[in-house]
């Protein structure tokens, strides 16, 4: 499927379901965005399997109601887009040293009231929330809130970090907070080759 294939072009690197989710637009650390892998309500159900959000029986429910209610999934993919808006909001400021809007943290915190209204109590080794009785369209969104509020109410938010070639966020969960790049993979190795590049330049100039 080319959506399932559009979003498994992207990097889990967020180290939370929330921060991941503000990272399916990609683009330079600031200036406008250059590219999004949610382009619908597919393309929401495809992230939500690849995130972990979703198993594949939901997923398979969620694209059945989604063709019973194009008008719906519409308007929950609208829904989508402006809660990862919320979210860049909140977290692009605390990666940044500074403090998210009021009017942010007040949207998010009725979409976990909307999240805790339709999740359950699992019990494990501890209790956890769970929706695996919600069959409504909104489903893919509501662990994401819920990944947002655990990650500012339990932190660390002194870790949340911008990275230095791209504008993905990440929780730094190395043991001497260094980590500067979203991926040795992909931002570091550019930043490599670019000083590589730089390194050769400046001594071919003497």
């Amino acid at each position: 499927m080319e959506t399932d294939e559009g979003v498994r072009r992207m990097h889990l690197v967020g180290g939370n379901l929330a921060l991941d989710f503000v990272n399916t637009r990609t683009g330079p650390p600031t200036g406008p965005v250059d590219d999004d892998v949610l382009t619908g309500y597919p393309g929401l159900v495809a992230w939500g399997v690849y995130a972990g959000a979703l198993t594949d029986t939901e997923a398979t429910a969620m694209r059945q109601l989604s063709r019973t209610d194009p008008d719906g999934a519409h308007a929950v993919f609208a829904r989508a887009q402006r809660t990862r808006d919320n979210l860049d909001e909140i977290f692009r400021p605390l990666a940044a040293g500074a403090s998210p809007s009021a009017r942010a943290l007040a949207q998010l915190r009725d979409d976990e009231a909307d999240a805790l209204a339709h999740a359950q109590l699992e019990g494990g080794s501890t209790f956890g929330w769970a929706w695996r009785d919600d069959r409504t369209l909104v489903r893919p969104l509501r662990p994401v809130a819920h990944a947002a509020v655990q990650l500012l109410t339990d932190g660390p938010l002194d870790r949340i970090k911008g990275c230095g070639g791209c504008r993905f966020i990440f929780v730094d969960e190395s043991k001497n907070r260094s980590r500067r790049w979203c991926s040795m993979d992909d931002c570091g190795t550019a930043e490599k080759i670019r000083r590589y590049v730089a390194a050769r330049r400046t001594r071919a100039t003497r």
